[in-house]
């Protein structure tokens, strides 16, 4: 009778997002894109956000396309993390 333990962890969220800057060291800047509808007018329109994500390898660069996940806060503006690469961009 040995069962494996799970470990579960809460729902956390999840977006996925273009690197948009890969500059700081350990840190991505991610834009995601969501389409909703206006508060009021009731038209869908496209809304942009950048999330500060924490990428302990250094493995994405500008241009990827990233999946992060929500996280414990990291520092003063990073509260997610890198999860895989989804696609990577063209090389020039």
């Amino acid at each position: 009778m040995s069962e494996a333990i799970v470990e579960v962890r809460g729902n956390r969220k999840e977006r996925v997002g273009v690197v948009v800057s890969d500059v700081q060291d350990k840190t991505i800047v991610v834009k995601v894109d969501r389409r909703t509808p206006h508060p009021l007018y009731q038209k869908i329109v496209k809304v942009r956000k950048k999330f500060t994500a924490h990428d302990e390898k250094n493995e994405a660069k500008k241009g990827d396309t990233v999946r992060i996940v929500e996280t414990r806060p990291l520092s003063r503006s990073k509260r997610w993390r890198l999860v895989e690469i989804i696609s990577r961009a063209a090389q020039e």
